[in-house]
């Protein structure tokens, strides 16, 4: 087999398989139908004369041949991403592109999105896509440029530190508060009934927080929008768990058990090596770093 028996083009689509598992997936995120899809990848093992791919219960697996391939590639788009921000990025103090921020809903809604209007004034010619996710976003599969997010994330090629930290409190209601009497320790939390997430569609551990104040708590609101939780205990429906960076004050919502109730998460930042030194994404991650130890300062 001769090197130019495989086009880009089969290898990209290849690599977009590789990272989605699936046909319809792949054909998604490339902007074409299935079909191209499974015949492009037919004409690649062809031309290989191995097979990259089994099809098992969860789509497209790997095979051995697969698997060295898809990091041969990989490395192929690292490089290949790496002229084109050296050539879309030459002004180093006035970076501009698109950049992709996967994060949580809340504090992507009630800090990061006002935050980054900020950023406007430093880097006119940056674009931020928020995205929020209630799930681990990817980076290693190009979901996104930068993942920030309560646990540590794990992949190829990844940089991950702490970025900042921030403590959660319980707050509830003045009028529920004053009908159901303001708790002074945690065993009057069993008197009072509470907001929280949906138990069984909960995907990260780290936001079952409710449950390192007082086991068996009584939850009467559930959703999996902290947000929703918010506007719910600030319509009295009872006591809710909040990080300090959603400022629960401005919707009318008292802090309560301020000394006893000792939660804080972490935020970790996520950030492909292939792309932490490229200028739009550089600025983004020291605009947040900046903004972190500001605000909310990882304590270590």
């Amino acid at each position: 087999m001769l090197a130019y028996d495989i086009s880009w083009d089969d290898l990209r689509i290849f690599l977009e398989v590789g990272r989605h598992k699936t046909l319809s997936a792949a054909a998604k995120q490339l902007g074409v139908d299935d079909s191209t899809v499974s015949r492009r990848m037919a004409q690649l093992e062809t031309n290989l004369g191995e097979t990259v791919f089994v099809r098992g219960r969860n789509g497209f697996q790997l095979t051995a041949k697969g698997s060295e391939l898809l990091g041969c590639v990989q490395d192929m788009e690292s490089s290949a991403l790496a002229i084109m921000e050296s050539r879309a990025s030459s002004d180093r103090r006035n970076p501009r592109g698109r950049v992709r921020l996967a994060t949580m809903e809340g504090i992507a809604t009630l800090y990061l999105a006002g935050e980054f209007v900020r950023m406007r004034d430093r880097h006119p010619d940056l674009e931020i896509e928020l995205i929020t996710s209630s799930q681990a976003v990817n980076v290693s599969r190009r979901e996104a440029d930068l993942f920030l997010s309560f646990f540590r994330a794990e992949g190829r090629g990844l940089r991950v530190e702490p970025i900042g930290q921030f403590d959660l409190h319980l707050y509830g209601e003045a009028e529920y508060l004053q009908r159901h009497g303001k708790p002074k320790s945690i065993d009057d939390l069993s008197k009072h009934v509470f907001a929280s997430y949906v138990d069984d569609l909960v995907h990260l551990d780290s936001v079952r927080w409710l449950r390192e104040v007082a086991a068996d708590l009584k939850v009467v609101f559930h959703s999996s929008s902290m947000l929703a939780q918010m506007s719910a205990a600030a319509a009295g429906v009872g006591l809710v768990m909040l990080p300090t960076f959603a400022h629960p004050e401005r919707f009318g919502l008292q802090r309560v058990l301020d000394e006893q109730t000792k939660v804080n998460r972490v935020l970790w930042l996520t950030v492909h090596q292939d792309l932490e030194y490229t200028p739009r994404v550089r600025a983004v991650v020291d605009y947040l770093r900046m903004i972190m130890l500001r605000d909310y300062p990882y304590r270590g």
